[in-house]
């Protein structure tokens, strides 16, 4: 019943920001120069911001590039980790010992102060759009190792099978029976590791965006609507401008709640 109701909750906000053209009453770009910092009113839900935007509509429009490409994020990590995994364990050997050693290093390492680190190494002068593909794709490219852990120890299960075993008697060779035996019973480890990365990307890309090193502005997203939390004194006279910090909590919880049963999972 409770992972029903966050996958409807969560249905609901992807509907909710993939129309954000159809439901935001302005674009997030647009400014009202004589309603600026105003509180929220009849035309403005949620209030302006400092530059009289809509916060509304920037909320919107914010959730459709956090919530949308953190998904898409998660889909090349663990493709990334189940090219790894799978790879490793049928190499067997030394390719195994070694692709085990990489990933045991990889994960040695922070993997938040590592995105950070590499993130400040490039340009921070990026138009919207590119820093978009940069941020998401460094969560997509430096968020392998978990799920190649998890993944190079269920193959290495699903290998010592009967049905393998059967199907290598048989003579078939290692990627067919990867993609026709391996992949299909690795499905439900796969989809647990997708709802896993997926919420640890929303956060990441908010922790990013906080920082000025994620989306840039003009392009809102979940991330960079959080600046205006700084002025934590301002809070209790502006409550409204927590709106998309409890958003992102309920997103976070949804997808967590969310999770396929831990018996997929190894």
């Amino acid at each position: 019943m409770i992972r029903r109701a966050a996958k409807w909750i969560l249905a609901a906000l992807f509907i909710l920001m993939l129309g954000a053209g159809l439901f935001a009453p302005y674009g997030y770009e647009a400014q009202s120069r004589q309603e600026i910092a105003s509180p929220p009113s009849r035309t403005h839900w949620l209030g302006t911001d400092a530059l009289g935007r809509d916060r509304y509509s920037r909320l919107l429009y914010g959730g459709r590039v956090s919530i949308l490409l953190a998904p898409a994020a998660s889909i090349v990590s663990v493709l990334l980790a189940l090219i790894m995994g799978v790879g490793a364990a049928l190499a067997g050997g030394a390719a195994q010992r070694a692709a085990t050693t990489v990933i045991d290093l990889a994960l040695s390492l922070p993997w938040l102060f590592l995105l950070l680190a590499v993130r400040a190494t490039l340009p921070l002068n990026l138009p919207p759009i590119c820093s978009i593909a940069v941020t998401f794709a460094l969560l997509g490219l430096l968020g392998w190792p978990g799920p190649a852990r998890v993944l190079l120890a269920a193959a290495r299960r699903q290998l010592g099978s009967d049905y393998i075993l059967f199907a290598r008697a048989s003579g078939a060779a290692s990627w067919p029976l990867a993609a026709r035996h391996l992949a299909p019973n690795l499905a439900p480890v796969v989809l647990a590791q997708f709802w896993t990365t997926t919420p640890a990307y929303l956060l990441a890309e908010a922790n990013l965006s906080l920082l000025g090193l994620g989306v840039s502005e003009p392009l809102p997203s979940w991330g960079n609507l959080l600046r205006e939390l700084q002025n934590i004194t301002a809070l209790p006279h502006q409550p409204w401008v927590a709106v998309p910090l409890l958003l992102l909590i309920a997103a976070l919880s949804c997808c967590q709640l969310a999770q396929p049963p831990r018996e997929f999972s190894i």
